[in-house]
């Protein structure tokens, strides 16, 4: 997708630099994913605050290991 953008040139420099891109939009780009990637993490964490995990009644790691031991 093509998008035309005004961007302060002294922030597209400082993402040029801290994403090492080959240009400005290979670093655009990086900036965007890290910055899709950590909001990901932000909103499972989230989710998983607001509903954790819950283990059925006598769960235990040896048992899991019994389970998958069977064959």
């Amino acid at each position: 997708m093509k998008v035309t953008a005004i961007i302060p040139d002294d922030i597209i420099k400082d993402v040029q630099r801290f994403t090492g891109g080959k240009n400005i939009t290979d670093s655009l780009i990086k900036a965007l994913n890290d910055w899709l990637y950590a909001k990901r993490i932000d909103k499972f964490n989230n989710d998983l605050s607001k509903n954790p995990v819950r283990f059925i009644e006598g769960f235990t790691a040896e048992g899991m290991r019994e389970f998958n031991n069977r064959i």
